[in-house]
């Protein structure tokens, strides 16, 4: 008895039991992780503002003054279609392949995690994923695509936050809008993808290869493996046949058919060269994010018709000159062709190519600023540089308007004389400067609106040397012209260089009466939500020049446009509308400008070669630009009324006596009728041809002293 009371065992404490241990193990893991649940759930998913505001990337749409859509930029190419605008059959379908229970769940469905979790534990491999329709989504938005169980925790609680934030449909139409399609972002951007459709357009057999891809966006994609974009189409068929979204009828007939898709022609977009340049500005105003990302909605004030025919008009000029220079010019002319690179001939020569022309257009409403058209060159595709905006050219005789502005504005009257004859300017520090008339000629005394129309480089160096270069600069300066410009005579053809916008924003003054109104692109952009971050509906404007000196140069403009003028060939090619204008042509034929302008619209346009390449002898504005301006002109016109340049108060026509310059009696021989403001009209009668004793003037004595042959200054 004793030897068994000593083998007796004594009883095991509570704590000293094993399972014990395994419980408070279990316990403590239990309350860890429902610590770190609500740690996650509360701390580390998306906030409930971020699901309350889930914003998609979306692409920017910019678009002409019609609606017409110009261009997109997006880093995504997505645009959000309602649930209500999604076909039965897409909704029903995805139900079927993704998520048959999607209705039913509150975010993660635990009887599939069960089923799929152990059936790849049978199978030792991993063949389904339990992923519900409202994880994905999750991941779409929020996670990665790391396979990690973490990453699969926070999925599921990420899912949970959705479906208390959202309804069910609204899970389903972000699913469509998220998704990647291959090449697309998106229902609707795969919709116009793969079939040139919008999504309410989508038929049976659409929606089925589209959900083909669900599995594998590139392998399944027609564009890449039609015979597998088949199978999963008809794999997507059969699991919406055994759903009962369709009979066996329908499916057999479905799954006979061939895999069909309509995808659209490429194309760079329309105006490019503008939309680029609304691109830059919104870039540098809103951010890249908000430009690539921000569903932006920008409308501007671009003309679509228009903007075709001045596109067509430059390019059609340009090629015609380009094959007339080629014609003239060997290929081995090194100073009209280059070097093309990384190539040689049979011979290990370079290989030279031609050098391209090249043009730019730009079209202003007068009334508002507008720009209704730019042309930036021949080719977006092969140049992205913008020659409407970012050229700085030599203006040549397009800049005398300045000149001569300013000398209306300061006392000057049309009627005034100057000799067209040589002078010799002696420049500090430099060689004397004899400047030439365009022909080598000297036509002696005229009127300044003679010399304007016949465009006479002499008479607008004598007539800046009157005023004072600085004194033209101020005015330039004042009608928009933002360039540096240089206070020297020679500014008086155009030697400082300028943009073309500039130069026609500049030219809307004449028409507009000495009001300045800024060029105007963009009317209104709108963000995703229908906020408006911009509106530019009210008009700017700024009064920089008389109404009566504003006339005056209208009227002496469209002399240029008369027989004799440099702009003449408006006329007889259709353009008879009322108009002013002013030619211009660079030293050594390098730039060839016109600038013109009707009550309702001005137009500038330039020609030249990139490099400052001479375009040839006699290559003039005349000759290259005012064609290119004419058919646009001609456009622009096609449905405004005809009007009429009307006179401020204060204007006064009188016929004034061309030898005297006073005004005219009936005896004189030679009279023109003349435009003057009350302060400069002349008051005394002419006394050359007053009648008895009048005298010509073959009876004076001497000569003027400006009608030398050389008057250095």
């Amino acid at each position: 008895m004793e030897i068994l009371k000593k083998n007796k065992r004594k009883p095991r404490q509570w704590y000293a039991r094993p399972y014990v241990w395994v419980l408070v193990a279990m316990g403590l893991i239990l309350i860890w992780s429902s610590q770190r649940t609500y740690h996650i759930y509360q701390y580390e998913l998306p906030s409930i503002e971020e699901v309350y505001n889930i914003e998609p990337p979306l692409k920017t749409k910019i678009y002409a003054h019609d609606g017409t859509l110009l261009q997109e930029f997006y880093n995504q190419n997505r645009v959000m279609t309602p649930f209500i605008e999604m076909p039965e059959d897409i909704v029903n379908m995805l139900l079927a392949v993704e998520d048959q229970q999607f209705y039913d769940h509150w975010g993660i469905n635990p009887r599939r995690i069960f089923i799929v979790a152990a059936n790849n534990l049978l199978k030792m491999q991993i063949e389904g994923g339990a992923s519900t329709i409202t994880q994905q989504v999750a991941r779409m938005l929020f996670l990665t695509r790391k396979q990690t169980f973490e990453r699969k925790f926070r999925e599921a609680l990420t899912a949970i936050k959705l479906e208390r934030t959202y309804s069910k449909n609204e899970i389903l139409e972000m699913y469509l809008n998220l998704y990647y399609f291959h090449r697309a972002y998106g229902i609707s951007a795969a919709s116009h993808a793969f079939f040139t459709k919008k999504v309410p357009e989508l038929n049976i057999n659409d929606c089925a290869i589209l959900l083909g891809m669900l599995r594998g966006p590139v392998v399944n994609s027609p564009f890449n493996n039609p015979d597998k974009s088949l199978k999963a189409r008809n794999r997507v068929l059969y699991s919406y046949y055994k759903n009962d979204g369709i009979d066996k009828e329908t499916f057999d007939s479905l799954r006979a058919a061939p895999l069909e898709i309509n995808p659209p022609q490429e194309r760079i977009g329309r105006a490019p060269y503008f939309t680029e340049y609304i691109r830059q500005y919104i870039e540098k105003t809103y951010g890249v994010d908000k430009l690539y990302n921000g569903g932006l909605k920008v409308y501007t004030s671009l003309d679509w018709d228009l903007q075709q025919v001045a596109e067509a008009s430059v390019t059609d000029h340009l090629d015609s000159l380009q094959a007339k220079i080629e014609a003239r010019r060997k290929p081995t002319d090194r100073k009209y062709t280059r070097i093309l690179p990384d190539t040689l001939d049979e011979n290990g020569d370079s290989i030279r190519v031609y050098k391209q022309i090249q043009g730019a257009a730009l079209v202003i409403d007068n009334s508002n600023g507008n720009v209704l058209a730019m042309v930036g060159g021949r080719d977006f595709d092969k140049t992205k540089f913008n020659r409407a905006v970012q050229a700085p050219r030599q203006p040549g005789s397009a800049f005398k308007p300045f000149v001569y502005t300013a000398a209306i504005d300061n006392g000057w009257t049309p009627d005034s004389i100057l000799y067209d004859n040589s002078i010799v300017l002696d420049i500090p520090g430099s060689e004397d400067w004899r400047p030439h008339n365009f022909d080598d000629k000297y036509l002696g005394r005229m009127t300044i609106r003679m010399g304007l129309k016949k465009s006479r480089n002499m008479i607008a160096i004598k007539l800046l040397l009157k005023i004072r270069p600085e004194l033209a600069v101020f005015y330039a300066h004042q009608m928009g012209i933002k360039s540096d410009l240089r206070a020297v005579p020679s500014l008086a053809i155009g030697t400082s260089e300028v943009f073309l916008q500039e130069l026609v924003s500049a030219y809307t003054v004449f028409p507009n009466g000495g009001i300045r109104i800024p060029p105007q692109h963009i009317l209104k952009i709108i963000d995703r939500y229908d906020n408006i971050l911009e509106d530019n509906s009210a008009i700017q404007k700024e009064e920089v020049l008389g109404a009566e000196t504003a006339y005056i140069m209208v009227n002496m403009l469209q002399s240029v446009m008369e027989p004799g003028g440099t702009g003449y060939g408006a006329r007889w090619r259709g353009f008879t509308r009322p108009a002013g204008g002013k030619t211009g042509t660079s030293d050594d034929f390098r730039d060839n400008w016109f600038m013109g302008f009707s009550p309702q619209i001005t137009t500038g346009v330039w020609v030249g070669f990139d490099d400052n390449t001479s375009i040839g002898y006699n290559m003039t504005g005349s000759a290259n630009a005012l064609p290119i301006w004419t058919k646009i002109m001609l456009a622009g016109h096609q449905n405004l009324p005809v009007e009429d340049f009307e006179a401020p108060p204060g204007i006064i026509s009188a016929d004034i006596c061309v030898e005297s310059g006073m005004l005219a009696t009936k005896y004189c021989p030679d009279v023109i009728k003349e435009l003057f403001t009350e302060n400069t009209i002349p008051v005394e009668t002419c006394d050359i041809h007053s009648g008895e004793g009048s005298y010509s003037s073959d009876d004076m004595q001497g000569s003027p002293p400006d009608t030398a042959d050389a008057t250095r200054f």
